[in-house]
């Protein structure tokens, strides 16, 4: 059997569990929280007051700040990309809407809120030019994005597994920096949505535990890749208005490493961090390849570590359009 057949095969074989993982996984939608929780009722007669206090405490937050909370709203707001690239993926059945795609669609849905409460913040916030950032979300979505998994599913499950990683490690570092600014309303909205991104990224941890136990060697393959390559942001074709794809998710992840809210360092911890809960030390069976593979992963974290403590970040500011300077 070809490799995308065998891998067929195992989508279809663990298809059968997709029930049971959305279930432990996601929340009903009746439960969890929706955007208007965190943010001014509009019917509400302290709505104004509500809107003011938010302005108030917006002046406290510096500019790398809102370009850092700017740029994680446009990624989150990129989710109909998200979603058509995995809808494509081996043995995901969007017409047959089998168990996978039904997964695919519920995912989608609670991370759709993290983009509206967000969006709604900022534009009460005061402090950015919302046109221009509604223009490069336009462009994000229509530019889409190659993250370099083609339609294999062990590819795009280890993408996700780390993405998901990410992205909880930054929206929970905003929230501190807001929190510590006495911005508890805006720290709460950003840990509660890490909190999501962090369930996510456990069940496509699970996802992948579940292969390396039915087939370890091509997804221990298919891991080697992905690092080997490296992982693709989800914004990495980010741009502004007027420009070409060319420096702007640069700056913004430069920008992001200089207060701290996602660094080279974390991506290397993350890293280690799935090393060590797919206990990719221990896998048994593996071809010699595989075995080459699973080395070279192993190795990785120090070697990773090496460059990250070399990397210099600019000390000054890139001005966005997104953002007024303070």
């Amino acid at each position: 059997m070809s490799l995308k057949n065998i891998r067929l095969e195992v989508m279809q074989h663990l298809e059968k569990d997709a029930e049971t993982l959305i279930e432990k996984y996601l929340i009903p939608i009746e439960k969890i929280w929706q955007p208007t929780d965190f943010l001014p009722d509009s019917e509400s007669e302290n709505f104004y007051e509500e809107v003011k206090e938010i302005r108030a405490l917006s002046k406290e937050l510096p500019y790398d700040f809102w370009v850092v909370l700017v740029g994680d709203m446009i990624t989150e707001e990129a989710l109909p990309t998200y979603e058509s690239w995995l809808m494509d993926v081996e043995g995901v059945g969007q017409v047959e809407r089998n168990g996978w795609s039904k997964w695919v669609r519920h995912w989608t849905a609670e991370e759709n809120r993290h983009g509206d409460v967000l969006n709604k913040y900022l534009y009460l916030s005061g402090r950015v030019n919302m046109r221009e950032i509604e223009k490069t979300t336009q462009y994000l979505i229509a530019d889409g994005f190659d993250i370099g998994t083609d339609r294999d599913p062990y590819k795009n499950f280890v993408y996700t597994s780390f993405q998901e990683l990410a992205t909880f490690v930054s929206h929970n570092r905003v929230a501190k920096l807001a929190k510590a600014k006495g911005n508890k309303q805006l720290a709460k909205m950003c840990k509660i949505i890490s909190g999501d991104e962090m369930r996510h990224h456990h069940a496509y941890a699970e996802f992948v535990e579940r292969i390396f136990a039915v087939d370890p060697s091509q997804m221990m393959m298919a891991f080697h890749y992905m690092m080997k390559q490296k992982i693709a942001m989800p914004a990495h074709f980010l741009r502004e208005s007027g420009n070409s794809i060319s420096t702007a998710f640069e700056e913004f992840s430069n920008t992001a490493q200089r207060i701290g809210v996602y660094t080279s360092a974390d991506y290397v911890d993350i890293l280690q961090k799935l090393i060590d809960r797919w206990d990719i030390g221990n896998i048994k069976d593996l071809t010699d390849e595989a075995e080459k593979a699973r080395d070279y992963l192993m190795k990785l974290p120090s070697r990773m570590l090496r460059l990250a403590d070399r990397l210099v970040i600019p000390e000054n500011s890139f001005q966005f359009k997104w953002v007024e300077p303070a």
